[in-house]
């Protein structure tokens, strides 16, 4: 299956919120035809009705993908709808958090070949990572056109099993609100060093962002990356010795903040 077979046999995208609009905006921008694609969602925004995309029409029946992107709590009013697109050449791609591969295959079929994807919020400006892991029914060849689709919204990785998307949720789906945190965290602190509050925010904001960037690009380490702008006995020596403390510092925080996450999503995927 190629990008030319999606764009003869059609995309179905089911539920354009944000995630599902960052990825349609990208498949357009490459030039996915807005003809090859059919959406279904209750609440449609202005710009996905300008799209040119059919909207809550009649679906074709063997669509080269279907995409499932509503929210967890409407997967089970939505599913079946597309059941008898199951047991078929359809490749199923969901972006739904906490529905496991076995799920889908009950309403679809275990012949229906299934892709699960955890995505992150970083998504909705194309610096999103994606995780990916295919049921029995998928091809190396699926594989690569999911992993294609996803690289609209940012990096794609692949898992080795399905549980590995517990300890995913745990770092990079639940991920982006630490970042956040530290970045309240972090503004706070400077204020209380004297700087005005939107001065502080912004200075970390930009600090966040750009250590990011840079850690990215780079081709040292995260660790060689630190150690490059630690000066002996200076300030970020100084503020780096509470941070990094064995015992009260990030490292054991951030062990039991992902692990925290990860049993979490353990506990809701077990019902």
């Amino acid at each position: 299956m190629t990008m030319d077979d999606l764009a003869e046999k059609g995309l179905v995208l089911l539920g354009c919120g944000k995630m599902g609009s960052a990825m349609l905006q990208g498949w357009l921008a490459g030039g996915l035809p807005p003809a090859s694609v059919w959406v279904s969602d209750p609440n449609p925004s202005d710009w996905l009705r300008g799209t040119g995309v059919h909207l809550n029409t009649d679906l074709p029946g063997q669509p080269a993908i279907v995409l499932v992107a509503v929210k967890p709590q409407m997967m089970g009013a939505a599913l079946p709808s597309l059941a008898a697109m199951g047991n078929g050449t359809t490749l199923f791609i969901s972006v739904a958090a906490g529905t496991p591969i076995a799920g889908f295959e009950t309403v679809l079929g275990d012949k229906t070949p299934i892709i699960r994807a955890m995505p992150n919020t970083p998504a909705a400006v194309a610096r999103g990572i994606t995780a990916i892991i295919g049921n029995s029914q998928t091809s190396a060849a699926h594989l690569d056109l999911a992993e294609a689709l996803l690289r609209a919204v940012g990096q794609v990785v692949r898992l080795d099993h399905e549980d590995q998307m517990d300890a995913v949720t745990g770092l990079s789906g639940s991920g982006p609100a630490y970042v956040f945190h530290m970045i309240e965290c972090m503004a706070k602190a400077g204020e209380a060093q004297g700087l005005a509050p939107e001065l502080a925010m912004q200075l970390a904001q930009a600090t966040v962002a750009g250590a990011g960037a840079l850690a990215e690009a780079a081709e040292e380490t995260p660790a060689q990356l630190r150690q490059n702008v630690t000066s002996p006995n200076g300030t970020t020596q100084a503020g780096l010795e509470v941070l990094m403390h064995p015992d009260t510092g990030l490292p054991p925080l951030m062990l039991k903040t992902v692990a925290a996450a990860t049993d979490r999503s353990k506990a809701l995927r077990n019902g």
